[in-house]
């Protein structure tokens, strides 16, 4: 008998989760030491094998899904790549300027004519807004609009856009909102690109750190970077806000948030996709704000995510013939490993995605919410 395959069977079942079964969230072995790897490495040895082709399923975000509702990856030991990444963050800043960098190149710079065919023409690589939408185009369209009118932006205002990406969200404001903005990012590939896409508008982008930044601005935004700010660095990232947003202004953090305090992303994830990467919780960054900024607004637009992270997955496996050349087999079964377990991840409601409204304590001016 088979002890490691009969108790990852009886994990699985707990999911609804067959080996060979009829369901397309069930899973086929095609290699028999995937039973020991997964026990032993837990979700790097899940991803690994899936990479190597040892195991499959027809409907991989469903497999995922099923186990994340469950929570039956918290019923696997922590594995040694895990617990040396907590000891690392628990003593180390592994987000420096230096650390950074690198950790940005890795993800960001990997060839924009992936990002290209993936995203929508803006180029978002975050979450978009579905309602009154029907493409990706128009829910990121939807979605910076949305960011756009919580930031009550105004002609002639200063925005400051920190990780600006490829440039999307400072091309639609300065295009639609009349808007001064500087963008700054620590990827080589998107700021020249961004810097091609916002030619002719009024719009600086900048190859600049966040710790860097000292000059004053009516608005601030953050799309999809707190991600990448770790927790030693949420207090410094908070008194870069404060620091840099005048007395009026208003900023807007549009992030992913876990419903749990964590020290480390999932192993998988950060060996292969976000190294050194983490997931902030809602008390990690009310606690940053303390005696610096006040919260007028917090929204939770998650449900949003998976049917982005869909659209994603359809655009790289639909683009993937003109794209192949520059990877190779394994980073496609990468890839789509990556977007099928996040899309599960806010499906299952384990991740939410929050935008929040934040200005300097002292102003007696109500915030008006928006939602559409």
């Amino acid at each position: 008998m088979n002890i490691n395959k009969v108790l990852i069977e009886r994990l699985l079942s707990e999911a609804g989760i067959t080996i060979d079964g009829k369901e397309s969230f069930d899973i086929r072995i095609k290699n028999s030491k995937f039973y020991e790897r997964v026990l032993r490495d837990g979700s790097i040895g899940l991803g690994e094998s899936y990479m190597e082709g040892w195991w499959e399923c027809d409907a991989l975000d469903d497999f995922f899904c099923q186990l994340f509702l469950k929570q039956i990856e918290k019923k696997f030991s922590d594995n040694f790549s895990l617990k040396l990444q907590i000891f690392k963050t628990k003593l180390f800043n592994l987000q420096t300027k230096s650390k950074s960098q690198c950790a940005i190149e890795s993800h960001y710079d990997i060839g924009n004519d992936l990002y290209s065919k993936m995203l929508d023409p803006l180029m978002m690589y975050s979450c978009g807004y579905w309602k009154n939408a029907t493409t990706l185009k128009e829910a990121q369209e939807q979605k910076l609009k949305l960011i756009c009118e919580k930031l009550h932006l105004k002609p002639g205002q200063k925005v400051l856009d920190i990780g600006c990406g490829w440039g999307g969200f400072a091309y639609y404001a300065a295009k639609n909102y009349k808007v001064n903005v500087v963008g700054i990012t620590i990827s080589k590939e998107q700021h020249e690109l961004a810097k091609k896409r916002c030619n002719g508008l009024n719009v600086e982008i900048r190859f600049q750190d966040y710790r860097d930044i000292d000059e004053q601005f009516d608005r601030i935004v953050s799309i999809g970077m707190l991600e990448h700010v770790g927790h030693k660095n949420y207090t410094t990232f908070m008194e870069t806000i404060n620091k840099n947003l005048n007395d009026t202004g208003i900023c807007l953090l549009h992030f992913i948030g876990g419903n749990e305090t964590n020290l480390a992303l999932d192993s998988w994830i950060n060996k292969y996709i976000f190294p050194n990467g983490l997931i902030p919780s809602l008390a990690q960054i009310g606690k940053a704000m303390e005696n610096q900024l006040i919260i007028e607004d917090l929204h939770n637009i998650g449900i949003h995510y998976d049917k982005t992270l869909m659209a994603w997955y359809m655009n790289f496996k639909n683009s993937w013939n003109e794209i192949k050349e520059n990877y190779n087999n394994t980073f496609y079964l990468k890839w789509i490993f990556y977007l099928m377990s996040s899309a599960a991840s806010f499906r299952s409601r384990r991740l939410s995605l929050w935008q929040i409204v934040i200005r300097k304590p002292g102003l007696l001016v109500e915030y008006e919410s928006v939602r559409f």
